[in-house]
């Protein structure tokens, strides 16, 4: 793999990823495709809107149909059919997700990562949480498949074999992604942790792989900036930054301020599971490269659509309307008059309202494809706007600061 950057302000910059299945430009958004697939849409549906890299799930692989056969298949490019860049995350995400993240009653997309957006009781009751099926462990993790009761262990070498199994062009070294709800001693047991099984990692992963390490530490500036340190003197292509970023979005800001400045300034920097509008914006700012989230598939699946500051999008509405609400009934405006996408150029609100409501299929394929166009086509003025020095101008334009 390699990292060419070329437009630069302050931290901020553009540059391009060079992988054996071809490039992908930077900062970008990567959308996820847990089982091999971003749910309604095909590969032709993300060449046609400019997705040149997407991210699968190794965890989910594993367990269906089983990385092994993907692998008798020819690998995950041709298994989905998609000839771009694909990465793949470590597993380590799951080790939250279905333990401690179900444990404590929190998430990573909606405002449930961040503590901010838990009322009193909501945060009780997440404390009281007891049920779970995921397991760390000092060799890994041990998970229990919630669909057949299946005991599956993850250990970093297990890992990489999954990850070489798939194909994919970019892996991550497994870690332990913690909870916002971990205390300082926990944070640090599982830093230890994650810093000892990277070095497994680094000793068995595929060579013809580019493995990026993941910088974890919680909300605590000296974990931070000691992971930062530990990733920082080992050679991998790239750096993943995850875990709880703390307890608000300015949490994470700060924990973009302590890290990136140790970081090497020529390999790519990716953010994990973090994908709101306003955090693109932020984030980039900071010297993020590249960002994933479920977040734009899944809110559409759910009936929110996104919509630019020319259609009423501002922070406070979070860039989306609810498709289902009585007043789109008689709507015959696309969902935003400024997207270019297939949908907003041949359907409007209240066909796509008549969909969401009946439940029809047709529905999920076209807000999911809206969706996914609309925040790849957002990456590309953010891009541009760096290249020519309009980036405030665009954020203000957005944000309003």
């Amino acid at each position: 793999m390699k990292f060419k950057i070329r437009d630069t302000i302050g931290r901020m910059r553009t540059g391009k990823v060079k992988t054996r299945h071809g490039s992908f430009k930077t900062p970008v958004f990567i959308p996820v495709a847990t089982l091999a697939a971003i749910m309604g849409l095909d590969s032709r549906d993300l060449r046609d809107m400019g997705v040149e890299v997407v991210l699968a799930n190794t965890y989910h692989l594993h367990l269906r149909p089983g990385d092994e056969l993907i692998k008798e298949l020819g690998g995950l490019h041709k298994f989905m059919n998609f000839d771009g860049p694909i990465i793949t995350d470590s597993g380590g995400f799951q080790a939250f997700s279905l333990g401690f993240g179900m444990e404590h009653g929190v998430g990573k997309i909606a405002n449930n990562i961040f503590l901010e957006g838990l009322d009193e009781e909501r945060l009780k009751q997440a404390k009281q949480q007891k049920k779970k099926f995921a397991f760390v462990n000092d060799r890994g993790v041990r998970f229990k498949d919630p669909r057949t009761g299946r005991i599956v262990e993850l250990t970093p070498r297990k890992s990489m074999e999954i990850q070489s199994n798939l194909g994919s062009d970019i892996i991550f070294a497994f870690d332990e992604c913690t909870s916002p709800l971990s205390d300082r001693a926990y944070t640090e047991k599982a830093l230890e942790r994650t810093h000892r099984w990277v070095e497994e990692c680094l000793e068995y992963y595929d060579r013809r792989q580019a493995l990026f390490g993941v910088v974890q530490g919680g909300e605590y500036r000296d974990l931070r900036e000691k992971s930062a340190r530990f990733m920082a003197e080992r050679d991998f292509a790239g750096y993943g930054i995850g875990g709880s970023l703390g307890k608000s979005k300015q949490d994470m800001l700060n924990i973009l301020d302590w890290v990136i400045p140790i970081l090497p300034e020529n390999k790519p920097r990716h953010l994990l599971g973090i994908g709101a509008i306003e955090d693109l914006f932020n984030c980039v700012e900071k010297g993020v490269d590249m960002f994933d989230c479920v977040a734009p598939a899944r809110w559409a699946r759910r009936g929110h659509l996104y919509i630019s500051p020319a259609e009423g999008g501002k922070p406070e509405n979070k860039f989306r309307i609810h498709i289902r609400n009585a007043r789109f009934r008689r709507d015959m405006k696309p969902v935003d008059r400024t997207c270019e996408c297939l949908v907003c150029q041949n359907y409007s609100r209240a066909y796509l309202r008549h969909l969401y409501v009946s439940n029809e299929l047709l529905y999920f394929r076209l807000a999911t494809y809206h969706n996914i166009f609309f925040i790849t086509n957002l990456m590309e003025k953010i891009r541009e706007s760096i290249r020519d020095g309009s980036f405030y101008e665009l954020k203000k334009e957005w944000l309003g600061r």
